[in-house]
């Protein structure tokens, strides 16, 4: 019985360091410069420049992942001075009303040829759920994330009139990251 006593207080103070441990650690990355985000549809193809956020992911507790990031929508470069002010204006991004798109996981998911990340997209002041399928690569301290997906801008109010098909736009994303 003593000696129970005297072991009990060293457990229970190793578990409950151990617990605190494992429940404060969360691996987060820090985005690389050399990031692209790219689109391209039937009127307009091109990248976003400026990219940030929070990522934190863990390939063995995807339940402790999550993603929070943002695109500056002014940063948009189409190759066209002329494109890149009209996709800033009114009848696209609308950029003075909504300078930013902003993504919130709410779950990450293993997949066969990967992940994907469910969560919520803002665009142009209108949110959506929206799936996006990504690999992690990981190789020594960095890693690199690639993930391909189709926006249809018109659920966005973005460039859509009345009586005439949406457009689907495809993006590209390749985030590098190192451990923060």
């Amino acid at each position: 019985m003593k000696f129970r006593k005297n072991i009990s207080p060293s457990l229970l103070t190793l578990l409950l360091f151990a617990s605190a441990f494992s429940i404060v650690y969360l691996q987060e990355w820090e985005i690389g410069n050399n990031y692209e985000v790219r689109f391209s549809g039937k009127y307009a193809h091109g990248t976003f420049r400026k990219l940030q956020g929070e990522l934190i992911f863990q390939e063995d507790d995807l339940n402790k992942s999550r993603f929070d990031v943002t695109i500056d929508v002014n940063s948009i470069e189409t190759g066209n001075n002329l494109k890149n002010k009209h996709a800033r204006g009114t009848h696209w991004f609308d950029t003075e009303k909504y300078p930013l798109i902003h993504f919130v996981s709410s779950s990450i998911a293993k997949t066969d040829t990967g992940y994907v990340a469910s969560g919520e997209l803002d665009l142009h002041g209108v949110k959506k759920p929206l799936n996006i399928p990504f690999r992690f690569e990981k190789t020594g301290d960095s890693a690199l994330f690639r993930g391909r997906f189709k926006i249809d801008r018109g659920e966005f109010g973005i460039g859509k009139s009345k009586g005439k098909a949406s457009d689907s736009t495809e993006v590209e994303v390749v985030v590098p990251v190192k451990p923060k």
